[in-house]
């Protein structure tokens, strides 16, 4: 009798999210590895754009660093935090101008974008809608294997966003009916 090998034995190809915590002074990202439940953090940093430049040129600055990025680390998902502001219409308006440019440079990456409220962010990582900042960091290091949570919190946010992403898409994917 031959032997049987189990088509699930194989490696599955790993599954790398960008995540984005959109801004305009400081943009977070992370991009993230997934091999099955196990997730990796790739590198989670911020692009910084000074107040005194010209809106159109940091808006320029966050594009050219965000098209690096992708290419540097070759995502095959993106995923970006919903716009959420309740009190200054000025700052939801510069904040939705970076929000274009980074869905623009996710676009010409060849990477479809998915969105999330900071609810479902937090609810993705912490298991609760509400929760701080402080636990979200916090459960980011612990579910990447940090030793620290990642500075600053406009970064671990994005790794947030990267996390919820991959749980939320992957979660959709297995519960689909064919």
């Amino acid at each position: 009798m031959g032997s049987l090998t189990s088509p699930s034995s194989t490696t599955p190809s790993p599954r790398i999210a960008l995540g984005i915590d959109p801004g305009t002074a400081i943009v977070g990202y992370a991009v993230v590895e997934a091999r099955g439940s196990e997730l990796n953090m790739v590198v989670c940093d911020v692009i910084t754009t000074s107040p005194d430049t010209p809106m159109p040129e940091r808006l320029q600055h966050i594009y050219h660093r965000l098209n690096e990025i992708i290419s540097m680390y070759r995502p095959n998902e993106a995923a970006m935090e919903e716009l959420f502001f309740a009190k200054n219409a000025r700052t939801a308006l510069t904040v939705g101008q970076a929000r274009g440019v980074a869905m623009l440079a996710l676009a010409n990456g060849g990477l479809a974008v998915s969105e999330y409220t900071p609810r479902q962010v937090k609810q993705a990582v912490t298991g609760y809608g509400g929760a701080n900042k402080e636990q979200v960091g916090e459960m980011v290091r612990i579910l990447l294997h940090l030793t620290s949570i990642p500075r600053p919190d406009d970064a671990a946010d994005a790794a947030a966003v990267a996390i919820c992403h991959l749980h939320t898409a992957s979660f959709l994917t297995h519960t689909q009916i064919f």
